[in-house]
């Protein structure tokens, strides 16, 4: 898609998904935007159903990660020129339909990072996955030096700035976490956020993200960030503002 001389795609990263991608690909794809899918290594049925859609299909023949998911696609996305990415899951827990919102906040707050926070029907989240998103919202708002709702989740804009992120050190679901704290820390990215549903009904709504061990990865990653980048008490006085919540982002088309 070509928006104001600006050429934009959507990047769906999975793993064993074949009960939902096809719907998930078949809503991105009537945005009118280039997809790229990349499939983490599924041993089901999931590379088949994408490669009879007509999409570009990245593959990784073991399962190497969300983070080394998104660095695939980030490089493709480069490699073709496009000067901005959004991503959403292949579970089927973000919908297309809340993209044109992200993409008029992006015009609204040229060269941020925009997340679509699940701000509504919250009653639909597991009290664990509550409970961790919490806490792991403190965490990055504080490494981050600014207050960013919804720090995990998957459903973004990236700007080609952030996109330059791609090479981090960070692997599985820390490398969303190391982009959001590096971008605002020593990139002077901004981070808006458009408020979503909570989506977590569906027989088919397995995650592959664990509330313990994910959790405690992303924790140890941000204190250590939080450190590295000192004037800890400032940093943190500054995350406890209110984060910048775009609620009128409508389409003027």
């Amino acid at each position: 898609m070509n928006v104001a001389g600006h050429r934009y795609c959507v990047l769906i990263p999975c793993l064993n998904e074949e009960q939902a991608i096809a719907g998930v690909v078949g809503d991105a794809m009537s945005l009118g935007m280039p997809v790229i899918v990349v499939d983490d290594g599924s041993d089901d049925r999931t590379p088949s159903i994408v490669a009879s859609m007509g999409v570009t299909l990245l593959r990784h023949e073991t399962r190497r990660g969300k983070g080394e998911a998104l660095r695939t696609g980030f490089r493709e996305a480069m490699r073709h020129g496009f000067d901005g990415v959004f991503t959403m899951d292949g579970d089927g827990q973000h919908l297309a339909a809340d993209i044109p919102a992200m993409l008029e906040a992006s015009r609204q707050h040229p060269g941020a990072i925009v997340i679509g926070a699940r701000l509504l029907e919250k009653e639909q989240q597991p009290p664990g996955r509550r409970r961790a998103n919490a806490v792991a919202d403190w965490g990055i708002s504080w490494a981050c030096g600014r207050p960013i709702a919804d720090t995990q989740s998957g459903q973004r804009f990236y700007p080609r700035a952030a996109l330059d992120l791609v090479d981090l050190p960070a692997e599985n679901f820390v490398f969303e976490a190391a982009v959001l704290i590096t971008a605002c820390r020593e990139r002077g990215i901004g981070v808006v956020s458009v408020p979503i549903a909570s989506r977590y009904e569906g027989a088919f709504r397995i995650s592959h993200f664990s509330p313990v061990r994910d959790v405690t990865r992303i924790t140890t990653y941000t204190i250590g960030r939080v450190f590295h980048y000192g004037h800890i008490v400032d940093s943190y006085r500054r995350s406890r503002a209110t984060p910048t919540i775009i609620s009128d982002a409508t389409t003027t088309h």
